[in-house]
């Protein structure tokens, strides 16, 4: 950048060579000191320096910010408070500023993310050491060096902004860069302290990787309420920071991590449970707060770790350089096993399993459940349902129940209790200890045989959300612990309700009797009320949250008449803001065949059919990312890992779809078992933990593969 006629030509006595920009506190410019070395020298600008108070304060910052390490910083070296135009000189870091950066060259890698996630927090951690609050954390602030990232423009921006907080707020102002500022800086901007730079990690960290900013609005007063009020859109994160960045983004500076914890998650982070799991509850409770950030530590340091090992799998699939077993549990070989006790031609297949307390725990028509060990396959108990007599004729079983959900120890399924000799079944819910097998609690459900466990039963933060009544419109929050209804409501006579879990929240989806609008409501976990409802024109599904919305899939009103003989495809779905439940309705770009099962993993929408084509959509957008027709048969859920989307057959035959492409990379032949399931039956999601990889197939039957060689038994 060229120097202008009013740049001076020395400041302090370093010789001006260039100007490197300038911003809303002061300019920049490249200047070298009597041995040659090279300096970054800011100048604040003018209306700074007729303030005596921000001469003292800045005076003050500058000794603090001569304490920083280096290491991750640029060093100050000289500073004058008292000239004309106050400056500082610091080190000057050669290379690209990261706005610039991902400006010119698109967001970072997944593995660059990382290193800049490590390296902004050790900067953090040493600022804050020395007593210094950054207060301007920003893309622009921070250089991608050639040894790692470093923070600069340090220990100017504290003095500024505390000297110029009464002045801006009379003007309406407020010194910073709106979409990277913390919400107390908008609220109150005199108790910054460290966890304002915090905040300020996770937006710049969700700018890396996605090239925009979490809480951009159309406007500088509309991108401050949504850091105020608003969620951040989180859509195209990858799945190792994603915990990482929302710990980060907590709206209470004192339930976000300090920049130590920051690094202890990065570093020393150990895995509790599986987080890739699709039946686990969101691991963030509600109360109280001080435990809920503890837990959130807990469990976002085993989401990096799984997610970082996931990464590294997927890139190995193709083969791996070091030749590493990876993350496999003690004692692992691949295996496949079966449960062979009540394995008979009228049995069906695991609808589901999960992954906990060293077993694999699998459930589905005709049992309650079994475990298989994570390591070898063998069984160390099994638990059958009740021998009902219309078993075989289709009553009897709860036909997609499996393991619903999990909490604790415990994983949370749904069978009859009845005997053989039973007019009627009697269904219950109930929670099995994952380690013994036994039933520490159960709840009627009813004794009419449900047709789904969709919508019947949600698992979340709080504990299983279940309908039951011979009606099913009663339901109730039940006590993880003892199985008791915390509160017990009733639902609206009208229309067809259900009750779903997304992220860790219960909610209560109505469509009216004539499917002309949907109803959704947020549950209060504490009394079962709404905390808020909103009714959507059309009948909806929800599908699940990203960004901040809810995703709302639905397919054009049925048509009527005597010759209306088909279903409409999807062609549209709905966002529902949950800051402001303002409404979006996103058009397909290209209509999706009525009998696709949607599911949203990982901020993507995907679209199964049984014939094996699988279509990728970005829910923001509408567009299609990728159209694949796959080998698989009546795959079951997708399940996105890393660079990989795998599926499976109801016989076990597996595919890894590439995430970006859809292309069909790798694939696992299927099991002949010479007794196969029902034919209606689709294949189940497979379960990820670690570097081991299950798949349920077949008559409850499981095997076992690494995911980084997809080698079979």
């Amino acid at each position: 950048m060229a120097l202008r006629e009013t740049d001076p030509a020395e400041i302090g006595g370093y010789r001006i060579e260039d100007r490197l920009g300038s911003g809303g506190m002061g300019v920049v410019y490249l200047a070298r000191s009597a041995s040659g070395r090279r300096l970054a020298v800011k100048v604040v600008h003018g209306q700074y320096a007729d303030d005596d108070e921000f001469r003292i304060r800045f005076s003050r910052e500058v000794a603090a910010a001569r304490q920083v390490s280096g290491a991750f910083t640029a060093p100050v070296v000289d500073a004058d408070a008292d000239a004309p135009r106050p400056w500082m000189a610091t080190l000057y870091i050669p290379g690209e500023d990261l706005g610039t950066h991902v400006r010119r060259h698109g967001p970072l890698p997944p593995h660059r993310l990382r290193e800049l996630a490590a390296g902004l927090a050790e900067a953090l951690r040493d600022i804050h050491r020395a007593g210094v609050v950054h207060r301007d954390l920003k893309p622009a602030n921070v250089m991608l060096a050639a040894d790692g990232p470093r923070v600069i423009d340090f220990g100017v921006s504290r003095a500024a902004e505390s000297t110029a907080a009464d002045a801006l707020t009379q003007t309406g102002r407020v010194m910073g860069t709106p979409p990277f500022m913390s919400p107390e800086q908008f609220t109150s901007p005199h108790e910054v302290g460290p966890a304002t730079d915090v905040f300020s990690l996770g937006a710049v960290l969700g700018y890396a990787a996605t090239g925009r900013g979490l809480f951009d609005g159309a406007g500088y007063w509309e991108t401050a309420t949504k850091v105020v009020e608003g969620e951040p859109d989180l859509d195209g994160l990858p799945d190792d920071l994603l915990p990482f960045i929302r710990l980060c983004l907590e709206k209470h500076p004192k339930s976000r991590p300090t920049s130590d914890e920051l690094l202890h998650l990065l570093r020393e982070g150990r895995l509790p449970e599986p987080r890739l799991q699709p039946v686990r509850p969101h691991p963030e409770p509600v109360r109280p707060r001080v435990r809920r950030r503890r837990l959130w530590l807990a469990s976002a340091a085993g989401a990096l770790v799984l997610a970082a090992t996931a990464s590294a799998a997927a890139l190995r699939l193709t083969g791996g350089a070091d030749g590493s077993r990876g993350d496999l549990p003690a004692g692992w070989h691949a295996w496949q096993a079966r449960e062979t006790d009540r394995a008979t031609t009228a049995g069906g297949s695991f609808t589901s399993c999960a992954a906990l307390d060293g077993g694999l725990v699998c459930a589905g028509d005709g049992l309650k459940a079994v475990r298989f060990s994570l390591a070898t396959g063998e069984i160390a108990w099994s638990l059958p349902e009740a021998d009902h007599p219309d078993r075989n004729n289709g009553g009897g079983s709860y036909p997609d129940s499996g393991v619903i959900g999990t909490h604790g120890h415990d994983v949370y399924t749904v069978a009859d209790s009845k005997p053989r000799s039973a007019e009627n079944s009697r269904f219950v819910f109930q929670a099995v200890d994952a380690r013994t097998g036994k039933v520490r609690w159960n709840k009627p459900v009813g004794e009419e045989k449900p047709t789904t466990v969709d919508g019947t039963v949600a698992i979340t933060s709080d504990g299983p959300i279940v309908t039951y009544g011979e009606s099913g419109r009663t339901y109730s929050l039940l006590d993880p612990a003892h199985g008791t209804p915390r509160w017990t409501r009733t639902m609206p006579e009208y229309g067809n309700c259900q009750v779903r879990s997304v992220a860790g929240n219960g909610y209560l989806v109505c469509v009216d009797d004539d499917s002309t609008y949907t109803t959704v409501a947020q549950l209060d976990p504490a009394h079962g009320t709404a905390r808020w409802a909103t009714r959507v024109d059309g009948p909806f599904t929800l599908a699940g949250q990203t960004g901040g919305r809810l995703v709302l899939v639905t397919s054009p009103d049925s048509p009527v008449g005597p010759e209306a003989t088909t279903i409409p495809p999807y062609r549209r779905i709905t966002l529902l803001d949950l800051a402001d439940r303002s409404r979006r309705v996103v058009p397909l770009d290209r209509a999706v065949p009525w009998a696709a099962t949607p599911t949203l993993a990982d901020g993507t929408l995907y679209f199964v059919l049984d014939s094996g084509e699988i279509r990728a959509v970005a829910p923001a957008t509408g567009r299609t990312l990728w159209d694949a027709h796959s080998s698989i048969e009546r795959p079951g859920s997708p399940l996105v890992s890393g660079d990989y989307v795998l599926i499976a057959s109801p016989g076990g035959r597996l595919a890894a779809l590439d995430r970006r492409s859809g292309k069909e990379v790798h694939s696992v032949p299927g099991r002949g078992t010479g007794i196969e399931p029902f034919t209606g039956d689709t294949g189940a999601q497979p379960v990820l933990h670690g570097d081991a990889l299950y798949v349920p197939y077949g008559l409850r039957s499981v095997y076992s593969v690494d995911v980084n060689t997809l080698q079979s038994p």
